[in-house]
């Protein structure tokens, strides 16, 4: 990782974390906070590793896998540019519950834990926003659970691509692309299915022209199409 930088106080302003702070608490918490980039395949955090910093991406793309106790790492969630991770584990064990790898060049920014409760007590706006971000996000871990237990591992598959559409699709030449770069066991683990049915499903895709799928990226050309797919009800089957 390089040297800390100096965060630019505009692009701090855009995270969920701060919305509707005044722009001296921005400010304020700009200057507490330390700013490093991050290459691509870097470790920021362990799996298991002292919680010692909250952190939020300013650019750039975060993948949280988790190990079980039989080795078997899943992707548990990706992190993108303006987005808060690792703050949870403070207020549990203290301990990361996963690892956290950029799967892009990034630029991450933290604070201490000293740091981060003081911008907490100063400011109830950022509690009030991390409440609703944590919220949000246990919504769609339920909605994900509920697609595990009743839903066709086809139509999780195109839930799953909504959802990273809404958080990193970018509008290219031919459709929407995902800015991330994706593996297809990612894909497979954030869907709740194997790695050859991940790969069946999207060859099938492919071969209709809803989607591009190139060098770990996704391009979805029909967005509307992907939608279907997850709206229709079907009777559930969970490979």
């Amino acid at each position: 990782m390089s040297a800390d930088a100096i965060p630019d106080p505009r692009a701090v302003a855009g995270l969920d974390l701060l919305l509707g702070l005044s722009e001296a608490a921005v400010i304020e918490a700009t200057g507490l906070a330390r700013c490093r980039a991050v290459p691509q395949g870097a470790r920021i955090f362990d799996q298991g590793e002292s919680t010692e910093r909250a952190h939020a991406l300013l650019a750039g793309g975060v993948r949280i896998s988790q190990f079980g106790s039989d080795g078997e790492q899943v992707v548990i969630r990706f992190i993108g540019a303006g987005e808060i991770f690792g703050s949870a584990a403070i207020y549990t064990d203290g301990r990361y519950p996963g690892e956290a790898i950029a799967i892009a060049d990034s630029v991450e920014i933290s604070w201490s834990q000293g740091e981060w409760q003081g911008l907490l007590e100063r400011h109830p706006r950022i509690a009030i926003n991390m409440i609703a971000i944590i919220g949000r996000r246990l919504a769609e871990l339920q909605e994900r659970v509920r697609e595990l237990a009743t839903q066709r591992a086809e139509r999780r598959i195109a839930h799953s691509f909504l959802r990273l559409l809404r958080q990193a699709g970018r509008p290219s030449a031919t459709g929407t692309e995902i800015v991330f770069p994706l593996r297809r066991k990612d894909i497979a683990d954030i869907s709740g299915t194997t790695l050859h049915t991940v790969s069946r499903v999207l060859t099938a895709w492919q071969r209709k022209g809803l989607l591009v799928s190139s060098v770990q990226r996704l391009t979805i050309l029909s967005v509307d199409e992907i939608r279907r797919i997850a709206e229709t009800v079907t009777a559930p089957n969970r490979r």
